[in-house]
């Protein structure tokens, strides 16, 4: 029978080897959260699929009805590539940071190492990613969409989305475990962080003086990312021409008379204003 010495600093030398020694831990706790998660429905995994699918077509349809811009590219395609990488950031953010407190019968009891438990919720949202996938790759067969060469730097925002979720994850649940008020807090950060994130809006449609504050979340960059892996030429040949049309003014501005170019100020103006409050109505929309 195997003896099991507890001495003082043995746990923390050791701790990276006992997490490989108790590896099949990950597999076993994310697959016990995917029973539970799905215990007692219809449908069961299905919804994995369902629910991605109604937020594809909700976020297409306010897009069209919006009149946003979204390039050359179908609006499902726009929404479900920035909703593939949210929705596992929210998922796995939410359910490893509540993963110390739903398990702390099982953690003062037993010993393993404490990071299995937050890593398994990651890993059981990564399975919900990987089905969402399949929703975005179907899409492409329905558009006739090729992929372009960028496809294959996919990868890379895959392990930044999947690091920005863990370390989030690791932050909540330290703090979860002594202030419990972050199980309120995390909900509040989840519900605006869709709101601030580029679901709808592209990034390249944001005002130039807000552009900042919004490149704060960090959800931005790898959701950019994405479209652009997966988009790829249709979205950069996009930014480039809204990029002109800001620095480059056009030429006949130049060659009308001051009154019409006041008249021109004037229709920005009104255009702008128009634009502010339809994105105002949708946060009403959002918080009813």
């Amino acid at each position: 029978m195997q003896e099991l010495v507890i001495e003082s600093g043995r746990a923390e030398r050791q701790y990276w080897r006992d997490l490989w020694h108790y590896r099949e831990l990950f597999y076993f706790l994310a697959w016990r959260d995917l029973l539970v998660r799905y215990k007692q429905t219809v449908v069961g995994l299905a919804w994995s699929f369902i629910r991605p699918a109604l937020a594809v077509f909700l976020l297409t349809l306010f897009g069209k009805a919006a009149k946003l811009h979204m390039g050359n590219v179908p609006g499902a395609l726009f929404t479900s590539c920035a909703l593939l990488p949210w929705q596992f950031f929210s998922t796995a953010m939410a359910e490893s940071g509540s993963s110390l407190v739903n398990n702390a019968n099982m953690i003062s009891k037993v010993y393993f190492p404490r990071l299995v438990v937050p890593a398994s919720s990651v890993i059981t949202s990564f399975v919900d990613f990987l089905i969402t996938g399949v929703l975005v790759a179907l899409l492409m067969v329905w558009y006739r969409f090729l992929p372009p060469a960028t496809f294959w730097l996919l990868p890379i925002f895959i392990l930044l989305v999947f690091a920005a979720s863990f370390g989030a994850g690791l932050w909540i649940a330290a703090l979860m475990v002594k202030y419990r008020d972050f199980r309120f807090i995390v909900p509040f950060i989840v519900q605006y962080g869709f709101i601030a994130s580029p679901l709808v809006l592209a990034t390249n449609d944001v005002p130039l003086h807000w552009r900042l504050v919004w490149s704060l979340n960090p959800m931005v960059g790898i959701i950019d990312g994405f479209r652009w892996c997966l988009l790829g030429g249709h979205v950069l040949a996009r930014i480039r021409r809204l990029d002109l049309q800001r620095l480059v003014p056009d030429h006949d501005r130049l060659l009308v008379f001051p009154k019409d170019r006041a008249n021109l100020r004037r229709r920005d103006l009104k255009k702008q204003e128009a634009e502010d409050d339809l994105y105002f109505c949708f946060l009403l929309s959002v918080f009813k």
